[in-house]
């Protein structure tokens, strides 16, 4: 079977199929969908902003925000936190600008970014992979306060990012449409990638995301369905938290590691 899914997913990978699945999601007609969509994925809805009869369409409630103080930010002045709620698919450290096993597969920073000058940063610093289910908040945050330096825009292919799609489609984290924020401080330097995939018809910035300055938990832009986001973090600069590991959840706001300080 795995063959001809593989195939079905690269035939339904294109733009195309993804603008019609958003664009049903967006319809009027899609709010009749939201309770079982809900309850299907055991959505948390008591952590919403709204009641359930309040989002117009599916689309809205799936990009839904939080109640004020539904995820805490950790306040340590050296932590780096995780911009979303997700699934550590991966992680650990970069060698010589290549990413190794993310489920058995190999990326390279240089593919991934397509910038050469931004490459240098991580060519031996951490990574970390984030999958986002449909069941997961869509919301990505800043994991660290500090300068906005630029937004770039990669286009690319929507497979999916799930377990199949990492595992069985070819290096789906650089060839999906990417979105990446790179972020700096005077510790450190982040490359926030946001990874397209399947069903997803667009990834958003933030409209509200004003000022170049962010600080840490601060909303940058959402997903409009499942996907994930992968940080790369600049060398020598920062430490995991030793209770981290592939196959654990983590919520936006919490610590995932320490930044080190040159001082």
């Amino acid at each position: 079977m795995k063959p001809i899914y593989k195939l079905l997913t690269q035939l339904s990978s294109r733009k195309s199929i993804s603008k019609i699945t958003g664009k049903m999601a967006k319809s009027k007609a899609s709010k009749a969908f939201i309770p079982h969509f809900a309850k299907t994925y055991q959505i948390n809805v008591e952590e919403a902003e709204k009641q359930l009869h309040e989002y117009p369409t599916l689309n809205h409630f799936f990009t839904r925000r939080l109640k004020a103080g539904a995820r805490v930010i950790d306040s340590s002045a050296d932590s780096l936190v995780s911009p979303v709620d997700a699934l550590i698919t991966g992680m650990g450290e970069i060698k010589d600008g290549t990413i190794l096993n993310v489920k058995g597969q190999t990326y390279t920073i240089s593919e991934m970014l397509g910038d050469s000058t931004e490459e240098s940063y991580y060519r031996n610093g951490q990574f970390i992979v984030l999958y986002l289910s449909p069941t997961d908040y869509h919301r990505i945050h800043s994991p660290i306060s500090g300068q906005i330096l630029k937004h770039v825009h990669k286009q690319g292919k929507y497979y999916p990012v799930n377990d199949f799609g990492l595992k069985h489609m070819t290096r789906v984290l650089s060839r999906n449409e990417r979105l990446i924020t790179y972020l700096s401080n005077s510790v450190t330097r982040v490359a926030v990638v946001k990874v397209g995939a399947l069903n997803v018809a667009s990834i958003q910035l933030n409209p509200d995301l004003k000022a170049e300055h962010v600080e840490k938990g601060e909303e940058l832009a959402y997903f409009e369905f499942g996907s994930t986001v992968v940080l790369l973090i600049k060398e020598g600069t920062f430490q995991f938290e030793p209770t981290l590991s592939e196959g654990k959840r983590v919520r936006m706001g919490e610590k995932i590691g320490s930044l080190l300080s040159n001082e």
